[in-house]
């Protein structure tokens, strides 16, 4: 065989033997998922500290509140639903909830960095992911102590599944916003997200040396395409992209996931023995947004449930909440039908939206390594 042939067939070969060992891979059977983020994966962490979600939200699955800022499931019901797992009871939670196969840590309005403000004054949540990791740090170490104490047996992970879980992050759009709500322009807000990733590369360690091997986590997404952005910045026509989203504030938020990514593959140098996966849930959101009519959606900019207006959002007036407007009493209400709308109350996905994100991100077809969802214990 010439020499250059040789060469050629020898190096597609081994180029291709991840591939092949995926292929023949068998699925993780995670027993367990440590979730950590705001609210788009949010269970009822919020709701249990400051309140419960009014109706209508839950309306769509649920039929009733269910701790979720949606007319339905989101994305990370979806996950667990796919992986034969309950639905994840939020750590803060202490009514009704089972953590047998994992917990919720993630927080509505919740940051990778402290904001120092309190709720009332921004909207942002105290729990930031150091706070979310420290919940974790004592859930571990406590839920072991107590497991095999009465009903806890069945209520409690076993100390094997936090090695086995996968852990999921969905956390960083809020660093962003909080920024530009603070009237800092984009280059003050790209100044600071090095940072956000040194604390976040830090987390991923704290959870690895606790035990976690496999992580699965979400890039932020379009958020300059989402109500609340759109009603609340001050925009010019020239900054409006041809689906009408705020090209230079997405610009921002691409910035944030280039820089994660990198994040992400200094992490899997330094814990080899980890299988780290990257998932670009932003290009997936913008293909909704931009083409939703294809997709059988409507008014892709406009928010379900809400008071009124060009966007149906006014932050003084939220989803299942009465206000005054311009001198007059005003409720947020929800549509006839969220099935056809991808955004519910102006910030957050409907479960129609979440369900068709899911749908492309579960296969592999946007992460970093390709792997599916139930597969991602398998190192690249």
């Amino acid at each position: 065989m010439d020499s250059t042939l040789f060469f050629l067939t020898l190096t597609i070969s081994v180029s291709s033997v991840p591939w092949l060992v995926l292929a023949t891979a068998t699925s993780c059977d995670f027993p367990a998922i440590f979730n950590f983020g705001d609210s788009n994966s949010d269970t009822g962490g919020l709701s249990a500290v400051y309140g419960q979600a009014p109706p209508p939200n839950g309306e769509t699955f649920f039929h009733k509140p269910a701790g979720r800022y949606s007319d339905g499931r989101l994305v990370i019901d979806f996950m667990a639903e796919r992986l034969g797992l309950p639905y994840l009871s939020a750590y803060l939670d202490a009514v009704g909830s089972n953590f047998t196969h994992g917990a919720n840590f993630a927080t509505a309005g919740s940051t990778i960095r402290p904001q120092n403000t309190t709720f009332q004054q921004t909207g942002y949540s105290p729990i930031s992911l150091n706070i979310q990791f420290y919940e974790f740090n004592d859930f571990h170490r406590r839920s072991q102590t107590y497991r095999n104490q009465g009903v806890f047996e069945k209520l409690l992970p076993k100390e094997e599944f936090f090695s086995r879980a996968l852990y999921t992050f969905d956390i960083g759009q809020n660093d962003l916003t909080a920024g530009y709500f603070l009237n800092m322009s984009g280059d003050q807000v790209r100044a600071y997200v090095p940072d956000l990733m040194n604390q976040f590369k830090t987390i991923i360690q704290y959870v690895y040396d606790q035990g976690g091997r496999s992580f699965w986590i979400h890039n932020t997404g379009p958020v300059a395409c989402l109500p609340y952005i759109l009603d609340r910045l001050p925009i010019t026509a020239g900054q409006v992209d041809h689906i009408g989203c705020v090209g230079p504030v997405n610009d921002v938020a691409k910035y944030f996931n280039t820089k994660l990514n990198e994040t992400v593959v200094e992490l899997r140098k330094q814990f080899p023995l980890a299988a780290i996966t990257y998932v670009d849930v932003y290009s997936v959101k913008y293909t909704l947004i931009s083409k939703a009519k294809e997709l059988g959606f409507v008014e892709p900019l406009k928010a379900c449930c809400g008071p009124g207006g060009k966007y149906n959002y006014n932050v003084k007036v939220g989803c299942g909440w009465k206000g005054v407007v311009d001198g007059r009493e005003v409720e947020g209400t929800s549509c006839k039908d969220p099935t056809v709308k991808i955004n519910w109350d102006g910030i957050h996905y409907t479960e129609a939206a979440n369900k068709w994100v899911f749908d492309q991100i579960v296969g592999g077809a946007f992460s970093d390594p390709p792997v599916p969802l139930a597969m991602a214990c398998h190192r690249q």
